[in-house]
Order: C-alpha cells, then sequence, then structure tokens
C-alpha cells in the first residue's frame, strides 16, 4: 500500500476543513457517508427511495417492503482518492424477510485510511499505523399497515483513529452503541389518466447515542445524530417504464459552535462550555441554538433532488443533486450513475462533479456496489 505522512495527511484535512467556526463538526462523520452506489447516483439519498439491499444506513423500515425473501449487497467507495489510493469505505449489508409483514437485517460498514507512516524527524525509519472506524448494524422492521412501516436498529460503533505515542505499537480505540428509529409509508399503485402512480414517504432518526471519546477523561464528541425525512412518487408510465422522483432534507441534530462568553472569539473557554452539553440536551437545543437566529437554522438543513428512470427492471439512469449552504460545509455536487440488473445479481456506479469552490473528498470518484436478490419473489 501507498505510504503517507502524518504531516501532509493532516495538512490536506486542515484545508478542507477551513472554513467557518459554526460547521458543525461530529466524531465517526464517516457514518454520514453514502456506502453505496445506487444512492450515490442520486444525491446521496435513499430514505424514501424505493428499497433495496442498502436500506438499513438511509432507512431499514424498508426493508418490510422488500420484494425478495433475501437480498446481499456489498460496495466499495474510494476516499480521497485524488492524493492517495488507500482510504476506502466498505460495505455489506444482508436482509431476510421473515415473513410478509416483517424483516431483519444486518450491515458491517468498514472505514480505512490505509497506512499512515509516523515519523519524529527526516532520518526515522517511521512508523505504520493502521487507523480505521466500523460500524455493525442490526435493524427489525414491521409493517403496521398495508402501506406503513417502522423499524428499530442497534449499532456498535468502533473508532481505531488514536495513533500510537512513544513508539507503543498500540493505540486505544473508542467504542459506543447507538440507536436508530425509522418509518416508510409506500402507497398503493394509483391510476391516473395515463399513467399508473405510487407515493414514497421515510424519516429516520439515526445515530441516537451518547458521545465518544479516546482517553479517560479527555474530551467527549458528539455522533452524528441525524434526522432524515424525504418523499417521492413513482410514475409507472407501463410495465416497461418506471420514473421515480425523490427529494430528501437532512438536520444534524448536534449543536451549534457559539460564542458562549461573548469575547467575539470562539476559544477554548467556549468550547469547554460546548463539551459539557449532553448529547440528549444537545438534540432538542440543536432546533433553536443558531446564534444568529431562525434563518441560520434553516442553513443547517441540507436537501437533495434526485431521479431514477428504470426500463423493464434491467437498466437503470440515475441523476441528481445535493445543496449545503456554504456557511455550514459547502457541499454542493451533482450526481449520475447507471445499473444493470441480471437475473439475480445487480450492478450499481455513481460518480460525483463538486460545484461548491470546497474541495469534496468524493469529487471525480467512481463507486461501485453488487447486489444479489434471492430467494422467491414476494408481491408487497
Amino acid at each position: 500500500m501507498k505510504k503517507l505522512s502524518l504531516l501532509i495527511l493532516l495538512a490536506f484535512i486542515v484545508e478542507l476543513s477551513a472554513q467557518d467556526d459554526r460547521v458543525i463538526t461530529t466524531a465517526v462523520p464517516f457514518l454520514t457517508i453514502a456506502a453505496d452506489a445506487r444512492a450515490g447516483g442520486m444525491g446521496d439519498m435513499g430514505v424514501a427511495t424505493s428499497t433495496d439491499a442498502f436500506s438499513q444506513q438511509w432507512n431499514p423500515a424498508k426493508f418490510a417492503f422488500a420484494e425478495r425473501k433475501m437480498g446481499i449487497g456489498l460496495s466499495y467507495t474510494p476516499y480521497l482518492e485524488s492524493i492517495i489510493t488507500d482510504i476506502s469505505l466498505l460495505n455489506a449489508s444482508f436482509y431476510n424477510k421473515l415473513d410478509e409483514q416483517s424483516a431483519f437485517a444486518v450491515t458491517l460498514r468498514y472505514f480505512t485510511l490505509g497506512e499512515i507512516e509516523l515519523r519524529q524527524f527526516a532520518n526515522d525509519p517511521g512508523t505504520l499505523a493502521k487507523p480505521n472506524e466500523l460500524a455493525l448494524d442490526g435493524s427489525y422492521s414491521m409493517k403496521l399497515s398495508p402501506t406503513f412501516s417502522m423499524a428499530v436498529g442497534g449499532r456498535f460503533i468502533r473508532s481505531n483513529l488514536k495513533l500510537p505515542q512513544n513508539g507503543s505499537e498500540d493505540s486505544q480505540a473508542a467504542s459506543t452503541f447507538a440507536v436508530d428509529v425509522a418509518g416508510y409509508y409506500r402507497s398503493r399503485e394509483i391510476a391516473y389518466n395515463s399513467f399508473d402512480g405510487r407515493w414514497r414517504a421515510g424519516f429516520n432518526l439515526s445515530n441516537l447515542g451518547g458521545k465518544i471519546k479516546y482517553d479517560e477523561g479527555g474530551q467527549e464528541n458528539f455522533l452524528p445524530i441525524n434526522l432524515k425525512f424525504g418523499a417521492g412518487f413513482d410514475f409507472i408510465l407501463d410495465q416497461d417504464n418506471v420514473l421515480g422522483i425523490t427529494t430528501e432534507f437532512n438536520k444534524l441534530l448536534v449543536p451549534t459552535p457559539k460564542d458562549f462568553d461573548e469575547d467575539g472569539d470562539i476559544d477554548s473557554v467556549d468550547n469547554d462550555e460546548y463539551q459539557q452539553i449532553g448529547f440528549f440536551n444537545g438534540i432538542f437545543k440543536s432546533f433553536g441554538d443558531a446564534p444568529d437566529g431562525f434563518g441560520e437554522e434553516l442553513k443547517e438543513f441540507t436537501w437533495a433532488l434526485g431521479a431514477e428512470y428504470t426500463y423493464q427492471d434491467a437498466f437503470m439512469i440515475r441523476t441528481g443533486y445535493f445543496n449545503e449552504s456554504e456557511e455550514k460545509g459547502s457541499r454542493k455536487f451533482f450526481t449520475m450513475g447507471a445499473g444493470f440488473k441480471f437475473k439475480a445479481a445487480q450492478i450499481d456506479l455513481s460518480y460525483l462533479f463538486s460545484t461548491s469552490q470546497v474541495k469534496n473528498p468524493l469529487e471525480n470518484t467512481l463507486r461501485f456496489a453488487l447486489t444479489f436478490n434471492l430467494g422467491e419473489e414476494l408481491f408487497n
């Protein structure tokens, strides 16, 4: 693998993060990266799209509407590919329908930062570190009616980013647990004048859990607690042609950094007071603590719009757009993607074009996913 000095890596991360002090940052941000190519082709969305094997990250309640007995999904997402080749996000998912009303699913996401070479001075032979993070999920979903389902999920998170010190080979990993609560609505097929249609909607309150820290008595960091909600509509033009349009909104339920002591600067004193906010209290504060009031609160919402055209349930074309306020991270990008299904297997690809002045770590990156839909076909 390619080796990258710690100095170069930190310099690049600082360049990406050199934005307004009110940008909300959290621990384990890899949980917010779209881990599959289908969602990646539609503007990084999935809370209200149709069910697939990768629904665990976006909305596990969708599994109750799965049209196959079981499914397996594998995906690979290169990260920071423009400067290094061994940073990536790997994802493996599995779901199984227990009956017509319920399903369970498990997912493993693994984020590796490759090999980092640590040096004390120029001629130091160096020590290799392999920082990584992972999340192991499990969920159970059930239909509460023919058109609505809910799900609960649990997540074990392990973050091994602390680098070895004083010549030690080991580093202490941080770990915690989190919970998801999700819901999904899919209407019955409705006959209109020239086409049939189906409405979709969903929400997911994810990563509900306590703060995470790497050292006893050290700084605690918020998890990326998210509220996602969205809606969509399927234009069923005929038995071979379907066009799905979906929109999604997202807000981090994490307090906004601010100048608590009103000295005109966000400093260590303000950071200490920020750290004293508990995660549960922080969820409610996140809806009304922006220093510039309601206008800034609205800027903390991201939105995305995506479309997927399906021909004969065998070929898919996708596109989407994602938008975030320039004061809150400035992620703005177009995406495009395609999918190809042959019998039980499906391959998905996606590509991202940044429209922001801030460089996107996934810019000009091709993402891959492979899905196997197994078992008998179910009719929901």
